[in-house]
């Protein structure tokens, strides 16, 4: 049974990240339309699926986010994943106070970036104050170890462990696993599931921004989605050859 939803919006990002697993940009297409979106996870929802993650591409650059929040927000615990860009712009801001997920994840996708991290520092605490819960994801390259220590420590100040995910860099520049426990002073933390070991989730389905489904997001060989509902996710699902995106 699949309780664990991500669906990502579009391909469409104008931060443009060269290490993308959803290869967004700014010329990215949107394939969604946001009662599409709706409907399909309601009807996921309605057989079982309790938390749904929103992603892209940029979530908040896609016309409807808004929307999707508000109707999926009574019906799971929603969250949305961010490179927190468009949330320089007030009019976002003044959305948000109205239209509120459950949770929304912020990624530092350069940890040796004092911009990027005093951005993110600054916005995880403004969400905070809507009354939003917080999280962070980590991107941590096998060249910017010390770099992630010094932010870990930093954004601990503000944020619980639980609040933090440690995401090594796929598919090149890929830290050890003793790598990034060194980050966090050989404590637990939380990380990607395959951190040790590539195995299918038995719970957990990504959607991605043309409709196709695999049981990981960066796993290559997705199908199609057969209909717009949990039983054409579950039918497309049973058609996956899954394999390690490390070797693909």
């Amino acid at each position: 049974m699949i309780e664990l939803l991500s669906i990502d919006l579009s391909n469409y990002c104008s931060k443009q990240c060269p290490f993308c697993y959803n290869y967004s940009t700014l010329e990215g297409n949107t394939m969604w339309h946001p009662s599409e979106v709706i409907d399909f996870a309601s009807d996921c929802i309605k057989h079982g699926v309790k938390s749904v993650s929103l992603g892209g591409g940029e979530p908040f650059e896609y016309d409807g986010i808004f929307e999707v929040i508000d109707a999926l927000y009574p019906q799971c615990y929603l969250s949305v994943t961010s490179n927190g860009l468009p949330l320089e712009k007030s009019v976002i801001w003044e959305h948000l106070a109205q239209h509120k997920p459950d949770k929304i994840h912020l990624t530092i996708h350069q940890p040796d970036n004092e911009a990027e991290v005093e951005r993110v520092e600054r916005q995880l605490q403004e969400i905070e104050g809507l009354g939003i819960k917080p999280g962070l994801n980590l991107l941590v390259g096998a060249d910017n170890i010390d770099y992630a220590k010094d932010v870990y420590s930093r954004m601990s100040r503000i944020l619980k462990s639980d609040q933090i995910i440690l995401v090594p860099q796929r598919f090149s520049n890929t830290p050890t696993p003793k790598q990034l426990a060194s980050i966090v002073g050989n404590r637990p933390f939380q990380s990607p599931s395959c951190l040790l070991k590539c195995q299918r989730p038995t719970n957990f389905c990504s959607v991605s921004w043309d409709k196709k489904v695999n049981s990981c997001s960066f796993a290559r060989g997705k199908q199609p989605l057969k209909t717009l509902d949990y039983n054409g996710l579950i039918t497309s699902l049973d058609k996956v050859e899954f394999r390690s995106c490390i070797h693909q």
